[in-house]
C-alpha cells in the first residue's frame, strides 16, 4: 500500500520533447514512487516510449526537468541511467541467448583474477542470486535453452542488481502465458515489497488492474491524467486513452438494417498460438469495423486473415468454395486485397514511381509472363488516380514523394486495381490530412455500396461507426462481442473493449 505523502524517487517535470516539426511530448509531468508500480498507458503515438526513454538517458529532453530523490539528473545514455539506479527489462529480452544465464546476469562486470573470469563465483553468485527470484536452475547452460518468462526474470534479476531504484518494465508480458504472467508478477510484487519504483508499460488493461498501484495515461503527447486505480475502472481508462466522453453521434441509420447481400468470405476457426479461434463472415456491400485497444489483435487478424502468418487451424471460404490461404500470394489469388497499418514499412516501395505501386499487385496476379504493357500500365493508373484524388506531378515520380494521406491512396488503388472480392484495410486514415481523410472514409462507403466486402480497423470509433453495417470488438487476441444496429455506438464499444457490458454473440 503506497503511503500518502511519499515523495518521488523519479520525477519528471514538464518535459518536452520535439522531433522535427513533431511535438512527442508537451509538459509531461510523472513520477515513480518507492514501493509501488505505476502502470503508463496510451494508444499508438500517445508518448509512452519517448517519455520512457528520457526517464531512462536514450533521449535528452528539449524542455523540462528529471530528478532523482528530489536532486536534479541529466542522463547522457541509458549506461549513465543505470549508475543513478534506474534500469529497463523490454518484452524483446536484451541479452545474449548464446551465453550462459550466469554470464548473463554478471557481464561486463565479471570477476576475475589475472585476467581470467573466475567462472565458479560467478556462478555462485548466480544460484543465490535467482534464489532469491524463485528460481533453481542450471546457471551454466545457454539461455537460449530457457522459457521467456524465465529469461525475463533473469533480464529483471540483472537490471534491478544493475540499478536498484528504478525498474522500467517495458511490455514485458507480450510473449507470455497466463502462468507466465503470474509468474513474473510474483516477481514484481516482491520487488515491490523491498521498496522498488515500478514502471509497468502494457497494453492488457486487466494485469494493469492486477498488478498496478497508479495509472498514468497520456495521449497525442499530453498527460491526460494519473489516478490511483482504486479510483477507476476499466470504462473509465479505455474513454480516457481514446479520448472519447460518450458524446458521440449515433450510428447512421441508414446502415442499421444490416448487410443484405450474400456470403463472401467466411473464416471458421481460424487461429494460430497466441490468438483464439475465431468464426467470421462478410457479406457482399457490409464493412465490417474492428474496435480494441493497440495490441487486442486486430492487426493479428488481418495478418492471419491476408496469409501473413499462417494460421495453425481453420478454414476459409469464398463465395462458398474452399481456399488455401498461407501466404500472401493466395490470398491475392483468392481475391484479397490488404492496405498495412505501417504503409511505409509494409505499404509502399518507395524507390518504384507511383505508376508502379498501383499496378505491382495486378501484374502479380496476372503473373510476370504477362506483363502490362507501359500503356495499359499509363492508362490504369491515371484511371484509379483519378477516381481516388491522387494528387502527383508526375505517376512516374518515386511514391515515396507523395504526402502520407496520398502514399495511402495509392496503396488502395494497387488493391482495388485487381478487383477485390474482399478487401482488408487496418487504419486506412492513421497519420493523414483531414481532406485526405475524408476522402478515404468516402471511398469506404462507396465501394460499400458498390458491393465490395470490407474488413476495416480503426482507433477512431466516431469513424468506424460511420461506416461498418457490424462491429467486432477484439479484447487479449480474441473476439470478445460483435455489435449490430442500435448496439454500433461508441459508448457500447467503450464498454465492450472495457469488459464491463455483457457480451453476447449471436
Amino acid at each position: 500500500m503506497i503511503e500518502t505523502g511519499q515523495k518521488p524517487v523519479l520525477e519528471a517535470r514538464g518535459i518536452v520533447k520535439v522531433f522535427g516539426q513533431h511535438r512527442a511530448l508537451d509538459a509531461v509531468d510523472f513520477t515513480a514512487l518507492p514501493g509501488e508500480v505505476h502502470a503508463l498507458l496510451g494508444e499508438n503515438g500517445a508518448g509512452k516510449s519517448t517519455l520512457i526513454k528520457i526517464l531512462t538517458g536514450a533521449y535528452q529532453p528539449d524542455g523540462g526537468d528529471l530528478l532523482l530523490e528530489g536532486q536534479p539528473i541529466t542522463l547522457r545514455d541509458p549506461l549513465h541511467g543505470q549508475t543513478y539506479g534506474i534500469g529497463t527489462v523490454y518484452q524483446e529480452v536484451n541479452l545474449l541467448p548464446n551465453r550462459s544465464v550466469a554470464e548473463n546476469l554478471f557481464l561486463g562486470r565479471q570477476p576475475t583474477r589475472f585476467g581470467l573470469v573466475k567462472r565458479r563465483e560467478i556462478e555462485g553468485q548466480a544460484r543465490a542470486l535467482l534464489a532469491r527470484y524463485g528460481l533453481d536452475l542450471d546457471v551454466r547452460a545457454e539461455l537460449s535453452e530457457f522459457s521467456v518468462a524465465v529469461q525475463q526474470i533473469v533480464a529483471i534479476a540483472r537490471a534491478v542488481e544493475l540499478s536498484g531504484k528504478v525498474l522500467v518494465l517495458d511490455e514485458p508480458t507480450a510473449s507470455l502465458d497466463r502462468n507466465e504472467v503470474e509468474r513474473l508478477f510474483d516477481v514484481v510484487r516482491g520487488l515491490k515489497a523491498k521498496g522498488l519504483a515500478i514502471i509497468f508499460i502494457t497494453h492488457f488493461l486487466d494485469q494493469v488492474f492486477a498488478l498496478a498501484d497508479r495509472v498514468t495515461i497520456l495521449r497525442n503527447g499530453r498527460k491526460v491524467a494519473t489516478q490511483p486505480l482504486s479510483a477507476v475502472n476499466t470504462t473509465d481508462v479505455v474513454r480516457m486513452m481514446l479520448g472519447k466522453d460518450l458524446a458521440f453521434e449515433h450510428h447512421p441509420t441508414s446502415l442499421s438494417g444490416g448487410p443484405q447481400g450474400a456470403v463472401r468470405v467466411e473464416f471458421k476457426g481460424l487461429g494460430r498460438k497466441g490468438m483464439t479461434p475465431f468464426d467470421l463472415a462478410v457479406h457482399e456491400g457490409e464493412v465490417v469495423g474492428v474496435a480494441g485497444l493497440l495490441g487486442s489483435g486486430r492487426t493479428e487478424v488481418a495478418r492471419l486473415m491476408f496469409g501473413v502468418d499462417a494460421a495453425e487451424g481453420g478454414t476459409i471460404t469464398v463465395d462458398g468454395q474452399p481456399v488455401t490461404i498461407r501466404n500472401p500470394a493466395q490470398a491475392v489469388a483468392a481475391g484479397f486485397g490488404f492496405c498495412p497499418e505501417d504503409r511505409k514499412l509494409d505499404g509502399i516501395f518507395g524507390d518504384l514511381s507511383v505508376r508502379e505501386n498501383i499496378i505491382i499487385a495486378l501484374q502479380a496476379k496476372l503473373g510476370w509472363f504477362k506483363a502490362l504493357n507501359r500503356d495499359d500500365q499509363i492508362e490504369l493508373s491515371g484511371r484509379y488516380a483519378e477516381a481516388l484524388d491522387i494528387r502527383a506531378a508526375d505517376h512516374d515520380m518515386p511514391v515515396k514523394l507523395l504526402s502520407g494521406g496520398n502514399q495511402q491512396k495509392v496503396i488502395l488503388a494497387r488493391w482495388l486495381a485487381i478487383d477485390p472480392t474482399f478487401l482488408i484495410l487496418d487504419e486506412p486514415t492513421r497519420g493523414i490530412d483531414v481532406g485526405a481523410h475524408a476522402e478515404i472514409v468516402r471511398t469506404i462507403n462507396r465501394l460499400r455500396e458498390e458491393g465490395l466486402a470490407l474488413f476495416v480497423i480503426s482507433s477512431e470509433l466516431d469513424e468506424v461507426v460511420a461506416y461498418s453495417n457490424r462491429i467486432v470488438v477484439m479484447r487479449d487476441r480474441e473476439m470478445v462481442a460483435e455489435l449490430h444496429g442500435d448496439d454500433i455506438a461508441p459508448d457500447v464499444i467503450v464498454q465492450s473493449i472495457a469488459g464491463t457490458r455483457a457480451e453476447v454473440r449471436p
